[in-house]
């Protein structure tokens, strides 16, 4: 059981972290039928496309800075429940606009709620903005260029995300080089539905401090000896890799061949409830299902504040907390 175990997360999709339950009375208020993408409380989906169609209508339930609050207090208070003492939320301002809101506003409603869960529980959190790929690359630049002029110490990374099939990397090296110019901390979507060429193009073009999911780089030795070398980080989602069939299972996963290998690896949730996970279900997916024992376990926690994009202060308090 791994319940006592202080943890942490570096990849959790804020609209993604929004279980059923919530956005069904989100519905209620808007006057929304969710029949299209929740059924019997949980969302409906078969495939990486039917996925992106039920978070991206969950999504669009949460259309002011309240609401946004709300979303983002509950999911941290959520995980701080479980053990959590940092957490950071990949957010998209696309999803804000896409919604009604200016980007300003839904930023504003997602530090109103980080505030709240940290007054409730103690829980320490950053965000990382997104660009999201399958809209193009005006707008992943655009979102880079965001977190270039929103100055705020809670914003600390950018990421790329969406449909990894869209484009090569080398179509968004300037949003990532606008990111890094204004000192936010680098990771992308890279090794997840594209195989061991997109985490290598990812290292070659961009640079980045961690990979968002990374897995299939087992498929090619030398790329898992240049990870490990490098030190690059990886924000590994057991749970989401087995629901998008990334993996059959998780005795084929390859987190443990990673951790083995000498490659810093995270445990992460992604999107939870799509993927009827949380982020303490994935320490125990670790331990019950991959072997890994507590002292392991704590390894990963303690890599993950090793790695997330905060300033040295807060680093050092948080891993006073280990």
């Amino acid at each position: 059981m791994t319940k006592h175990l202080v943890k942490a997360e570096l990849h959790l999709h804020i609209e993604g972290g929004a279980f059923p339950a919530l956005v069904e009375k989100q519905a209620q208020k808007y006057n929304v039928d969710t029949s299209s993408f929740i059924k019997d409380g949980s969302y409906i989906w078969s495939d990486f496309t039917t996925f992106l169609h039920a978070y991206d209508q969950a999504s669009m339930l949460f259309k002011t800075e309240e609401d946004y609050a709300l979303l983002a207090e509950t999911y941290l208070s959520s995980i701080a429940a479980e053990g959590a003492i940092y957490g950071e939320i990949i957010v998209s301002t696309d999803h804000g606009i896409a919604a009604g809101l200016s980007a300003d506003a839904y930023i504003d409603g997602l530090i109103a709620g980080m505030e709240a869960a940290k007054a409730k529980t103690g829980i320490e959190s950053r965000i990382m903005l997104s660009g999201v790929r399958h809209l193009g690359v005006d707008r992943v630049i655009a979102a880079a260029e965001y977190g270039a002029k929103r100055r705020h110490p809670w914003i600390t990374g950018y990421n790329m995300a969406g449909e990894e099939r869209n484009g090569r990397v080398a179509d968004f090296a300037r949003a990532f080089d606008i990111a890094r110019d204004a000192g936010l901390g680098i990771s992308i979507h890279a090794g997840e539905l594209c195989g061991a060429f997109s985490v290598r193009d990812a290292l070659d073009i961009v640079k980045p401090d961690r990979i968002g999911h990374g897995v299939r780089a087992i498929e090619d030795p030398e790329l898992v000896a240049r990870l490990a070398d490098s030190g690059t980080v990886l924000e590994v989602c057991p749970g989401s890799n087995i629901a998008l069939k990334v993996f059959p299972d998780f005795k084929s996963h390859p987190l443990r061949a990673f951790y083995e290998a000498g490659v810093k690896v995270t445990l992460n949730s992604d999107d939870p409830p799509f993927f009827h996970t949380t982020l303490g279900k994935e320490y125990e997916i670790a331990a019950n299902e991959m072997g890994f024992d507590e002292a392991a376990l704590n390894t990963m926690t303690r890599t993950a504040i090793e790695a997330a994009f905060v300033d040295e202060d807060t680093r050092a308090a948080l891993m006073a907390k280990l």
